[in-house]
């Protein structure tokens, strides 16, 4: 919208100096030829076109000097007018402006969606997965740069709304009103916690997750509002001593993230009130000759525990969070009928 502005207003302002130059050089020789509208706006027009057509009537001295001053401003004016314009044509800035507008508007039809704060190697990650599991987001990228880069990695069609994330202004373009989950994946911890300040302030429902920089900041990033702070490094080392001493279980959980063709993932269902499934056993969940997600979990309510494993016989209640592993598909069948 802002750019499209900008394009309009200096349209505008080519317009206004060309109407001026007209209004000018037609007052002007009327008043100094006593000439009429007609003969003074076609003098006017062929003076400032440059075209060569003889003068409409014979000048007098003063109309002489008059045009030469003319010619001068006209030619300024019109060398900024075909420059301004050739510029928005050959550089795109119109075009770009009308596709920023187009991913305004789609972004402004979101709702429980998630936005990414930062469009570096994190969000690239954070912005694939989202993608392959048929989840809507958004990319805030304040350089325009890396936006063109992120847009090359991941297409064409990623919503990336360029500015400023840790401003309240540019998260309400990205939605954050309506978004079920924040990403803070930005340069510095203080700028993530303003992001998490932002987001949480403005949309209280949200969850916000941040990327933790240094050390000693979590409990800070907690306090300015995030659900749960995530450190690359520690997580890292983590990854490191489980490649050394059980490379087959990061083998298969690697499969079925980093195999493109791989459509299997780990995901959580929430059991609301009123879900038919509450008051049944888990082997209700199971499909036909157990073609189903496979319950790994459940996470009770307020207690924070899990049931890690949980026999067949155990009861769903409403509020619980069930941990599967399963196909794409199947999950999001078995989400349905759980929040039926």
């Amino acid at each position: 919208m802002e750019e499209l502005l900008e394009v309009r207003n200096r349209l505008l302002t080519i317009f206004g100096l060309l109407v001026g130059c007209l209004l000018a050089g037609t007052a002007g020789y009327r008043v100094i030829e006593g000439w009429g509208f007609l003969d003074s706006l076609y003098m006017t027009v062929i003076t400032l076109a440059t075209v060569g057509y003889g003068e409409v009537h014979p000048l007098s001295a003063g109309g002489r000097v008059f045009t030469i001053v003319l010619i001068l401003g006209g030619i300024g004016v019109m060398t900024y007018a075909f420059s301004t314009i050739t510029s928005i044509i050959v550089e795109g800035e119109l075009s770009a402006a009308f596709k920023r507008r187009r991913m305004q508007k789609e972004i402004d039809r979101l709702s429980e969606h998630y936005i990414i704060c930062g469009g570096g190697h994190a969000g690239g990650v954070i912005a694939a997965e989202l993608r392959k599991t048929g989840r809507p987001l958004v990319v805030i990228e304040k350089h325009k740069e890396v936006a063109e880069k992120f847009h090359e990695r991941l297409g064409e069609d990623i919503l990336i709304v360029e500015g400023d994330a840790t401003e309240d202004e540019t998260l309400k373009k990205a939605g954050v009103e309506r978004a079920a989950g924040v990403f803070a994946v930005l340069a510095t911890d203080q700028d993530n916690a303003f992001v998490a300040l932002s987001a949480k302030g403005a949309n209280p429902k949200a969850r916000v997750v941040c990327c933790q920089k240094e050390l000693g900041v979590r409990e800070k990033l907690f306090r300015s509002g995030a659900d749960n702070v995530v450190n690359p490094e520690f997580i890292g080392g983590l990854r490191m001593a489980s490649e050394m001493i059980r490379p087959a279980a990061v083998g298969f959980l690697d499969s079925m993230i980093k195999d493109k063709d791989s459509v299997t993932r780990f995901e959580e269902i929430a059991v609301p009130e009123g879900s038919p499934f509450v008051g049944k056993a888990l082997g209700a969940v199971k499909g036909a000759q157990g073609k189903a997600p496979l319950v790994v979990a459940v996470l009770e309510p307020g207690s924070g525990k899990y049931d890690i494993n949980p026999e067949p016989e155990r009861i769903i209640s409403a509020g619980e969070r069930l941990v599967l592993i399963g196909e794409l598909s199947q999950l999001g069948e078995l989400k349905k009928k759980i929040a039926a």
